[in-house]
């Protein structure tokens, strides 16, 4: 049967531990200029609605580097323009490529072809949920920490996309994570729910970012306005006064905290200059793990996938 990848909740504990494994495996091998190209003869499809700089040239390189070739498409070139069924599309792209990744705003979408298809279907970024993000996210704070058990996790900013993948990790892998949001840009309920009454015994929601951040081992955050809400940004700069992460909130964190951001970054709203540009900052080896977990990604569900057929 095949396997999709739509949210983090689509994955076992064991998945996640595999990908790490895989992903920091590859990236090893590809600065020793090993090379890897076990995806040879295979298509990925990749579909954006959404703009993209990281997620598609990370998907489009990591499928290159594998032995494989991308396609790229904007719905705005094929037949979903002209109102072409999701569904019919997704079975036509079932007979043509190997895997197919999407970009786009409305979760259900992602689902619709993931229904239709017979190939593995990833959300590369919907309104609703960014797991590859946050996959590639959690393999840096291996790399920086050591592993992320006991580790506390500070989210400050929008209760985004982003923000719900944290909290589909934190179910999976049993995080210590804290979310400081605003009282009106808080996690959806319908979130909190999916992730399951055992998550909320270790994530903890608060409007007050000091306290997320108190002896946090790392601190996250995100832009205020995401894609498409572009129209709201005045009144989020106001709702959002006192949640930039800047040196005087990471005072309260743990000295060696790790500073994250999934890029891009609006300087001086959700996060300072001075922070951003710091020396060893972590933002740049984030936006590079993206690259070595989509090869670990497309890798396990291609393959898989052709297993099984």
């Amino acid at each position: 049967m095949k396997k999709d990848l739509l949210s983090l909740l689509d994955l076992e504990k064991t998945d996640f531990e595999q990908l790490f494994d895989r992903a920091l495996q590859l990236k090893a091998r590809y600065a020793k200029g090993i090379p890897d190209r076990i995806l040879s003869g295979k298509t990925l499809g990749l579909i954006f609605d959404k703009k993209s700089t990281r997620t598609r040239i990370a998907f489009e390189t990591a499928m290159i580097q594998l032995g494989g070739h991308p396609i790229y498409m904007s719905t705005q070139d094929t037949q979903i323009s002209r109102n072409e069924p999701a569904a019919d599309t997704a079975r036509v792209l079932s007979r043509y490529i190997d895997c197919l990744a999407m970009r786009t705003f409305d979760h259900a979408l992602v689902k619709e072809f993931a229904a239709a298809s017979t190939i593995p279907v990833i959300n590369a970024l919907t309104d609703s949920f960014h797991p590859c993000q946050i996959l590639s996210d959690i393999m840096t704070i291996i790399e920086h920490k050591g592993g992320y058990h006991k580790k506390k996790i500070a989210w400050v900013g929008d209760g985004n996309n982003v923000a719900n993948s944290w909290v589909n990790a934190a179910s999976v892998l049993g995080l210590n994570l804290v979310l400081a949001c605003p009282e009106n840009h808080m996690i959806k309920p319908e979130i909190i729910e999916a992730a399951g009454a055992d998550a909320m015994d270790h994530v903890r929601f608060t409007t007050d970012p000091r306290d997320a951040v108190k002896n946090a081992d790392v601190v996250y955050t995100d832009v205020w306005a995401s894609m498409g809400e572009e129209d709201e940004l005045e009144k989020r700069l106001a709702a959002f006064e006192g949640f930039q992460v800047n040196k005087a909130l990471l005072s309260h964190a743990a000295p060696d905290v790790l500073v994250m951001h999934c890029l891009p970054a609006h300087r001086g709203e959700e996060i300072a200059e001075d922070v951003l540009e710091a020396p060893g900052a972590a933002f740049w080896d984030q936006a590079e793990n993206k690259r070595h977990m989509h090869k670990a990604i497309l890798e396990t569900l291609i393959l898989r996938n052709k297993t099984d057929e």
